[in-house]
């Protein structure tokens, strides 16, 4: 039969140790030169390096605000590296309902800000300005303004594509909000 055994735990004082709870705690400074904050968050030093900066949260932010993955790229080289990167992580896609926190400026997906471009406006232009810029430049290219142009009509299918895409991202928004 076993006998119970004694603790040396008694309550305060504790007579046990305190598991290393005294041993130093080693802390990554931000690689930031003067700053004393903890360097706990990681950046690229360079596109595709396995190197990394360690910055505070404020100096991560201030990296990341003037990050451009494409600096130096043509816009043809910077499709190109998309699309490989695209094919590269192929098993794995952007979940629909999380659109705004897509590619674009934050508030737009790509799609968006690629109709606002064909639209030539700004990206936080409103429906009634996408209308209006629509409409104007749909005028220029209808079919029934120039019949038998091939280079209109496929300028006008671009136009009625952007405008059908910003409009569903209207009434998305309308739907949310």
């Amino acid at each position: 039969m076993n006998r119970a055994r004694r603790s040396d735990s008694w309550g305060f004082p504790r007579w046990g140790g305190y598991e290393g709870a005294r041993d130093a705690v080693t802390v990554r400074l931000c690689d930031r030169n003067g700053c004393n904050e903890r360097g706990d968050c990681p950046a690229p030093k360079s596109p595709n390096s396995p190197e990394r900066w360690h910055f505070c949260q404020r100096h991560a932010a201030e990296y990341n605000n003037g990050w451009d993955y494409f600096a130096g790229l043509t816009k043809e080289e910077a499709a190109a590296r998309e699309a490989d990167e695209t094919r590269d992580n192929s098993g794995y896609q952007e979940a629909a309902h999380y659109g705004w926190g897509g590619s674009g400026d934050g508030s737009r997906s790509r799609d968006e800000m690629r109709a606002l471009e064909l639209l030539e406006l700004d990206p936080d232009a409103d429906f009634e300005a996408v209308k209006k810029a629509w409409r104007t430049k749909a005028k220029l290219v209808h079919p029934d303004v120039r019949p038998g142009d091939e280079d209109a009509a496929k300028a006008f299918q671009a136009l009625q594509l952007a405008y059908e895409v910003l409009r569903q991202s209207e009434e998305r928004r309308e739907w949310k909000g």
